[in-house]
Parts: C-alpha cells; sequence; structure tokens
C-alpha cells in the first residue's frame, strides 16, 4: 500500500465481482474509505477480509434505492461505476426487453449514481467520477454484441458529457474502455460457448491472454487519485491490443 488515495472516501458498484470487486480492494489498499454495493450480499460479505468494510446491497437499477443509500453515505471523493450486463447476439437477436434491460443497468445505472453523488462532489469542490465502459462499442466493433456495444459507446459519449459540463467545479469524469478480461461473467459466457470456450477467447487476444480484473483496478485508482489531476473525458482503452 502507498496511500495513493489516503483519505479518499470511494463508492463503488458492482464490488461483488469482477472489475468492481477487484477496484474496490484496490482502493482499500491504496488508503480510501470504500463503500462497496451490490445485489450479491454474499460476495459483498467477502470483501471484508480484504479491507473493504462498508458494504450495502443495492440494485442500481431502483432510483429510490440509489438516492436514499447515497444519502446515507454522504460526500464522495470517487464514484466507480462497474456495474454491466453482456447481451450475445445482432439487432435480429435483440428484442424490446433485451434493450430496454440493458441501457438501463449498462448506462442508466450511471445516470442514477451520478446525479445522487454530483451534488456532494460539487459541495467539496471536486470529484472524480470513473465508468467502466469497453473497447467494444467504442474503438471497435464486436460480433453479437449489438446492444452492449451500443450501451458501451452511450457511457462513454456520457463520460464526456459530464466532463465538458463540471471542467470548471472540480469534477473530473473519465471511463475505462477494457478489452476481454477474465472475470466470472465472462468465464460464465466461455462456459456458454461449449467445450474450449475459454481458449476461444485468449485465440483472440494479441497479448496471448485475457487480462485481469486487478490490471483495470490499477487503471480506477491512477483515475480516481490526484495523480490524474489534469485528465477527463477521456475514454482510456485497456485492451492488450485487441483494437490495434
Amino acid at each position: 500500500m502507498s496511500d495513493r488515495l489516503k483519505g479518499k472516501r470511494a463508492f463503488v458498484t458492482a464490488a461483488a465481482a469482477g472489475i468492481g470487486r477487484a477496484s474496490a480492494i484496490a482502493f482499500a489498499q491504496e488508503g480510501a474509505i470504500v463503500f462497496a454495493t451490490d445485489i450479491d450480499e454474499k460476495g459483498l460479505a467477502a470483501l471484508a477480509s480484504e479491507g473493504v468494510k462498508d458494504a450495502a446491497r443495492l440494485d442500481i437499477r431502483d432510483s429510490s434505492a440509489v438516492g436514499a443509500l447515497a444519502r446515507r453515505v454522504g460526500n464522495i471523493d470517487i464514484l466507480l461505476n462497474a456495474a454491466g450486463f453482456v447481451h450475445h447476439g445482432t439487432v435480429l437477436d435483440c428484442s424490446d426487453d433485451d434493450w430496454d434491460f440493458s441501457f438501463d443497468l449498462n448506462v442508466k445505472s450511471m445516470h442514477r449514481t451520478i446525479r445522487a453523488f454530483l451534488p456532494g462532489m460539487l459541495e467539496k469542490g471536486g470529484g472524480s467520477i470513473v465508468n467502466i465502459s469497453s473497447a467494444a462499442g467504442v474503438f471497435k466493433a464486436a460480433p453479437n454484441r449489438y446492444v452492449y456495444g451500443a450501451t458501451k459507446a452511450a457511457v462513454a459519449a456520457m463520460t464526456r458529457a459530464v466532463a465538458v459540463d463540471f471542467i470548471t467545479k472540480g469534477i473530473r469524469c473519465n471511463c475505462i474502455c477494457p478489452g476481454t478480461i477474465e472475470t466470472p461473467s465472462m468465464l460464465q459466457r466461455a462456459a456458454a460457448a461449449g467445450p474450449g470456450g475459454r481458449e476461444m477467447f485468449v485465440s483472440r487476444q494479441p497479448m496471448g491472454r485475457l487480462g485481469t480484473a486487478e490490471e483495470i483496478a490499477l487503471l480506477a485508482v491512477y483515475l480516481g487519485s490526484d495523480e490524474s489531476a489534469f485528465t477527463t473525458g477521456v475514454a482510456h482503452i485497456i485492451d492488450g491490443g485487441w483494437t490495434l
């Protein structure tokens, strides 16, 4: 631990697994007071042994619940929006319900948390918002990622909009655009693809391996820290060369 986030208060969504979990742990290791949220209460409980002491169940598709928890938590310095869902298929496989669910979870959830916590950041005179987007949809199209790509492109655009609107108020807003990262949800998709599914995902990576959630978390630490004080409105790609 180097105390890069010492004294900062961070709020993390989807913290029970994957990138959210790795980021919550990394924030805590760097000295932040972390408030972790997820719908997976068992996963949240496991964070206590990693130094993340404050956690609560939160359905970020519930605007009232987000607002109530934000009032309970109070002002924060860092907001990490990590919740997301990967829909598989083309436009022909995407029903209205699929579209609505994907945008509600992947985009509107971030709108909810930003609206809830931004006033407190403005009151404090500063804050860093970090949204998890994707290389797919922002920098490159991926097969069978029709609505997923659309949502992640929307996250990048929303990130820039928040950044430009509050750039003179001490607020920074950036997004991280990962490539294929080995997380529980990714491994589920690999398993669903059948025997050799994981190897198929690996074969598409120029580096010959998948990324790790911990590698994404390191970038999240940087963007949450004062080291990135001159950085805002940027989609930071971290994809092992997938988009080259």
